[in-house]
């Protein structure tokens, strides 16, 4: 089986910036996952993207961003093309990864579903999540994000939260204490999600076990908040018609934008679901004429 490298169809590798150096990064956004708690910020979020450079194509990591306090011109939505201004992340041995400069956020356009998204995206799609593992045993700057094909997606879990750890809890109530009395900003605590949410699938490659990756987008968690009158049992059930039913239908070609915890290489989470529809015969015969 052919499978495309990380790095796209090229295999190279695009250097970062010397440290302290600024860029300004064009990136597609592919990725903006859940909020968690902060102490300096009160949430931030982390988003992956690819960046769409000629000279510069590679995935991205930028964190943190404060969502919540981007002003209205400067938020953007998934599948944007943006410009943003940051520096690498030097405390972060993960090579995509860097450190966004706050109000640069500068959004393009949006690229709408189908052949725009594809042909970005459709190039980086790699076959192997135990390849991309193994990588991590072997190397500490081995590639942290990936979009990685499902080749069998066998169910999702969804539990219930367990709340903030007293740790997380700690930075919101540090945050909130912090605002100035004559800060004229509404400011609400970040209230931990109602459900988790996991993913049990296997790549294609042969030696493959399967695989249980969490679920962090931030769609999913959204969802939650809009299904906040339905009891427990209704609202997993309309999660899973959403995230498994209807994004993993069979007649989509699917698959998940991991990436791994900066403590804990080994360990990748799903920030997202690339799912396009599959190629009817009728479009098959055309592209290979």
């Amino acid at each position: 089986m052919n499978q495309l490298s990380f790095w796209g169809p090229d295999d190279q590798r695009s250097p970062q910036p010397k440290a302290g150096k600024i860029a300004t990064l064009r990136l597609l956004i592919t990725v903006k996952a859940a909020p968690n708690p902060s102490a300096r910020h009160g949430e931030t979020v982390c988003v992956g993207a690819l960046s769409v450079d000629p000279g510069r194509r590679s995935w991205i990591r930028l964190y943190p961003i404060h969502f919540r306090d981007l002003d209205d011109v400067n938020k953007f939505r998934k599948y944007d093309i943006v410009t943003v201004d940051a520096l690498p992340a030097n405390q972060d041995r993960r090579p995509e990864s860097w450190r966004p400069i706050v109000g640069t956020v500068r959004p393009e356009h949006h690229l709408s579903p189908g052949s725009a998204r594809r042909g970005y995206l459709d190039p980086y799609v790699e076959d192997s999540m135990c390849r991309l593992i193994e990588q991590t045993r072997e190397a500490p700057d081995a590639p942290s994000i990936a979009l990685v094909r499902a080749h069998d997606i066998s169910g999702m879990t969804i539990a219930r939260h367990r709340g903030w750890t007293p740790e997380q809890q700690a930075k919101i109530n540090g945050y909130l204490s912090q605002l100035d009395i004559l800060d004229d900003h509404h400011r609400t605590p970040l209230q931990a999600p109602r459900f988790t949410g996991s993913y049990r699938y296997r790549c294609a490659d042969r030696r493959c076990h399967g695989h249980k990756q969490s679920l962090l987008d931030w769609e999913f968690v959204a969802l939650q908040r809009r299904l906040s009158g339905q009891t427990d049992a209704e609202a997993a059930d309309q999660l899973r018609t959403k995230f498994l039913d209807q994004l993993c239908s069979a007649d989509r070609d699917v698959a998940f934008y991991v990436g791994n915890q900066a403590a804990r290489p080994q360990t990748f989470s799903i920030g997202g679901v690339y799912a396009p529809g599959r190629p009817t015969s009728r479009h098959r015969l055309r592209d290979n004429r």
